[in-house]
C-alpha cells in the first residue's frame, strides 16, 4: 500500500509541476526561435531585412531557412542547441541592455568566424552531384573532403549569400539540365 501511495504521489508530482515546467521551457524554446522574434530586436533588424531579400527565403524550392538554421547546432544535438541558443541570447540581451553601439561589421565578422561547415550541410547535403556544374562540383569536394592543412569553410566561397542589404528580392531559379539545348 505504502509503494503505491509513493508512486501515486511521484506520477502526482510529474503531473502538477514537471509536465508543465517542460511544457513552458519547450513552448519558449519554440517561441523564441522564430526569425520575427529575432528580429524584435532593433539591433539585429537589418540582418532579419537582409535575409528576407536573400536565396535563404526567396527560392524555387519553396524552402526557408532560418536564423536557428545557420547560427545555432542542429535541434536533435539537444544540450548543444539549447546551450548555444541560451548563451547567443544571453548574448544579445547583454550587449542590448549594457549598452555600447551596435557594431553591424563586426558582429558579422564575428559570426562568419564561428561558423562551421556542419551547419551549411545540414540543408546543403548533396554537394557532390550538381548536374551541369562539374567545377562547383570539384570545388565542393576539397571542402567535404579536404586534404590535411587545406581545410576550407563554405563561408570561405559563400560569403555574400545572405546577408547582404539589397534593394530587390534574390531569387535563383533551378535551370534544368536540357536549357540552352533547344529542346
Amino acid at each position: 500500500m505504502k509503494r503505491y501511495l509513493k508512486s501515486a504521489l511521484l506520477i502526482l508530482f510529474g503531473l502538477v509541476v514537471a509536465f508543465p515546467l517542460f511544457s513552458l521551457t519547450y513552448y519558449t524554446m519554440v517561441r523564441t526561435s522564430t526569425p520575427q522574434f529575432c528580429a524584435s530586436c532593433h539591433e539585429i533588424r537589418p540582418a532579419y531585412d537582409s535575409w528576407k531579400t536573400s536565396t535563404h527565403v526567396n527560392n524555387d524550392k519553396g524552402f526557408v531557412a532560418d536564423c536557428m538554421d545557420c547560427h545555432l547546432p542542429a535541434p536533435h544535438d539537444t544540450w548543444d542547441f539549447f546551450y548555444a541558443k541560451t548563451m547567443h541570447g544571453l548574448k544579445d540581451v547583454a550587449m542590448h541592455f549594457a549598452g555600447g553601439e551596435y557594431d553591424r561589421a563586426e558582429q558579422r565578422e564575428k559570426a562568419y568566424a564561428a561558423f562551421k561547415n556542419d551547419q551549411c550541410m545540414k540543408c546543403h547535403r548533396n554537394l557532390l552531384y550538381i548536374p551541369n556544374k562539374r567545377g562547383a562540383m570539384l570545388a565542393h569536394r576539397t571542402v567535404v573532403y579536404p586534404r590535411p592543412g587545406y581545410e576550407k569553410r563554405c563561408v570561405d566561397c559563400h560569403r555574400n549569400l545572405v546577408h547582404v542589404d539589397r534593394n530587390v528580392y534574390g531569387y535563383r531559379e533551378n535551370q534544368p539540365p536540357y536549357r540552352g539545348l533547344g529542346l
